[in-house]
């Protein structure tokens, strides 16, 4: 019987029935494609950084012998132990360690530097790979929150596209209480109610869950596919290729199964819970507890408001599923446009602006030493070379005593206060990274000449300035004098084999750097010396880098195809007697706004996907809403109430609905606005002055429009309908 009765149902309920089809059909496709497409993403930045960096986890760097390597690899959690020869010199061994499970790694690292007798910075951490898998420094203060970010938006919006199923069953389920009354009232059990329901569910939503798991497996490879083919004229880019795993489809379909069968279920729980008599006539439906005078509404639209607010809050349980889709869906919306915007914002502090004049070209010269660079002079002859510096940078370490340190920064309360953990104090004094770029002679001597001292070959000069961190954040730095400027020499230690060496003349101190493309540490004092000098002192002062570095600047509003030209007649020149890496400046700014519109691409396509799944929750419950409530407009009406005042009702009641999700959105994206700017030490004012207020005022115009669509099919549904007859009856069909 029940299996002709859900045949019928189905036969003669195609629109209902159609509309819960879609909506598995679209929930399950979303839900696959995006699970689909996060994994790939997630995948995909772990092979770049594995690429980049390496797979390594933890690193010892020390005086470690093979008992040292073996009892690093006694410990339980250890997976395997590799010594790396390429970074390995003389004594000083590196040695990479894998854990069977990584999320204890900041636990046991630490052990095993302590059994083996090591300093406590003898270890390093791939922070950048274990952050990935959501593993943290717990010393961190504040650690990289982007891809906990990213889940917290992949649920917010699968959670979204569930409701989708559980609001279409709520409409079609809510309007045959009346019908399963009727068979509680013949004897039919909860028990076999449930049944049909399940019976009826699963003939609805087998095969459109299947087919939309699948076809958004297949949107997930065109949506890889499509962005491969927008970045294949990136250079060094790296091509995504698709990957799964079963858990996807684990989720995917559990997640549509089960809300189909809490769907189907609610409604059978339901009906247990009223009597037959209950469940014929309805009076457990629509029904307020407890009347009240809704003020706002009333005052503000008078008694239509009244009669809104009080509808409203008597569908209040009804209308919460709808309600919680529509915030979630907007809330993904803002919070992504917001995202973009920070973004954006943050390119501005990329080098791309802070070195936009540093640099034209910048040629890599691999395995090559600055002395061994015989075409210095040639580069310069080119046409179309402005300016031109040939360096090398190495590593190198100065003792810094207590009474070298400026005033200033004793004022801030001393090194260690301002720098923390970045310095060591060794012996009473503090040893300091003093990092040392060789320059040619020639672009040395014109350094000089532009920091207003005497050009000379044989000394060095010193960058003295250390970031203030305690008056100042990492975004908009302040810098004061590092050490007083009263020195005429300094000692290099050797960082190889923490040795001094010779004593270097200071030719002076400065706060202004060459013309670069480098970044220096914060609490380093950086040292600019010519390559005659570097010659000399070269083997008392190991470190140096293998490769040199080629600045060039060209003429100014050089264009791209001058660079380009540029760059050829670099590569004919040097590149026969050279391995070469090159790049210009205005080929690397197009390189990356491809790649941010890209990624815009993809935020936008999911602000739409959010869009979509706001806008479907809000037809999907809407019209299933309004059309159920002829028994309750029949009665206005006989007591006197208008067409007009009815679609005053349908207005208030659709501003309120829209509306509502709109406030509680634009108040949790205010807070996270705040926490963002706060995290990421952003003016608040150049932050506020570039928030996405359009596309988010449009995207609400848009939910309140369709609302107010939803509202309208609905009410024209309603008034086309028989109300005597709706109010002659007692029931509501």
């Amino acid at each position: 019987m029940w299996k002709d009765y859900c045949a019928s149902y189905i036969k003669n309920n195609r629109a209902s029935s159609l509309s819960i089809m879609v909506a598995a059909f679209i929930s399950t496709f979303f839900l696959s494609f995006l699970c689909t497409l996060f994994y790939n993403s997630w995948i995909s930045e772990i092979d770049m950084i594995t690429l980049e960096e390496g797979d390594w986890q933890g690193r010892i760097v020390g005086d470690i012998d093979e008992a040292d390597i073996n009892t690093s690899q006694e410990f339980p959690n250890v997976k395997r132990v590799l010594v790396h020869e390429d970074l390995s010199q003389g004594k000083k061994i590196v040695v990479d360690i894998y854990f069977n499970n990584m999320r204890t790694i900041y636990q046991d690292l630490p052990q095993i530097i302590n059994k083996l007798g090591l300093e406590a910075d003898a270890a390093s951490y791939h922070s950048l790979l274990l952050s990935r898998y959501l593993i943290h420094d717990p010393s961190d203060k504040e650690p990289p929150l982007l891809l906990s970010f990213y889940l917290g938006v992949l649920f917010i919006v699968s959670f979204s596209l569930v409701l989708i199923i559980r609001n279409s069953f709520a409409v079609s389920m809510g309007a045959r209480i009346h019908q399963f009354g009727i068979f509680s009232s013949i004897g039919a059990t909860p028990k076999q109610i449930l049944a049909c329901l399940l019976q009826e569910a699963a003939i609805l939503c087998v095969v459109p869950i299947l087919l939309g798991y699948l076809l958004g497996i297949f949107a997930c490879v065109g949506a890889l596919e499509g962005a491969n083919y927008i970045a294949k004229d990136i250079a060094g880019r790296y091509e995504g290729t698709f990957c799964y795993h079963p858990l996807i489809s684990v989720i995917t379909i559990l997640a549509s199964v089960l809300t189909v069968f809490f769907s189907a279920w609610l409604p059978a729980r339901k009906i247990s819970k009223l009597t037959p008599l209950e469940a014929i006539l309805g009076t457990n439906k629509s029904m307020l507890k407890r009347k009240r005078n809704p003020r706002i509404l009333s005052r503000m639209f008078g008694m239509e408001g009244e009669l809104a607010a009080n509808a409203l809050k008597a569908q209040k349980k009804a209308l919460r599923t709808s309600s919680l889709s529509l915030t979630l869906s907007f809330l993904g919306f803002t919070l992504m446009m917001c995202v973009l915007t920070l973004m954006d914002i943050s390119t501005k502090h990329t080098y791309f602006e802070r070195y936009q004049d540093a640099w034209d070209v910048m040629v890599t010269v691999k395995d090559t030493k600055i002395e061994e660079f015989d075409y210095t002079d040639k580069l310069r002859g080119l046409e179309g070379v402005r300016d031109i510096i040939v360096y090398q940078k190495a590593k190198s370490i100065i003792s810094v005593s207590e009474d070298w340190i400026s005033d200033d920064l004793v004022k801030l309360g001393g090194l260690e206060k301002v720098a923390g953990k970045s310095v060591t104090k060794s012996d009473g004094s503090w040893l300091i990274e003093a990092p040392i770029v060789i320059m040619d002679d020639e672009a040395f001597k014109e350094y000089c000449k532009e920091i207003g001292i005497q050009p000379k070959l044989e000394g060095t000069i010193i960058l003295n300035e250390i970031w203030d961190s305690i008056n100042s954040v990492f975004r908009y730095r302040k810098y004061i004098p590092f050490v007083k400027e009263n020195r005429a020499t300094i000692n290099l230690k050797n960082t190889e084999k923490n040795q001094e060496a010779d004593k270097i003349p200071v030719l002076g101190f400065t706060q202004q750097v060459p013309v670069l493309r480098e970044e220096y540490s914060d609490y380093s004092l950086v040292q600019f010396i010519s390559q005659s000098l570097w010659e000399k002192i070269s083997g008392q002062v190991e470190g140096a880098e293998a490769d040199t570095y080629i600045r060039i600047l060209s003429r100014e509003g050089v264009t791209l195809e001058e660079l380009n030209d540029l760059e050829d007649n670099i590569a004919q020149l040097i590149g026969t007697a050279y391995e070469i890496e090159s790049d210009n400046r205005i080929q690397n700014k197009i390189t990356n706004d491809k790649i941010f519109k890209a990624y815009k691409l993809v935020f936008g396509s999911l602000c739409f996907l959010l869009a979509v799944i706001g806008i479907a929750n809000v037809f999907s419950y809407t019209l299933g809403f309004i059309y159920q409530r002829k028994r309750e407009f029949a009665q206005y009406m006989s007591v006197g109430l208008t067409p007009f005042g009815m679609r005053k009702i349908f207005i208030i009641e659709a501003l309120v609905i829209a509306g509502r999700p709109l406030l509680i959105t634009l108040l949790l994206t205010g807070i996270f606005e705040v926490f963002a700017i706060k995290a990421s030490y952003l003016n608040p004012m150049e932050v506020l002055t570039k928030l996405p207020i359009l596309p988010i005022l449009l995207f609400s115009l848009v939910i309140i429009g369709f609302v107010a669509l939803a509202y309208y099919i609905g009410g024209k549904r309603l008034l086309q309908c028989n109300l005597n007859e709706a109010l002659q009856n007692d029931t509501l069909r």
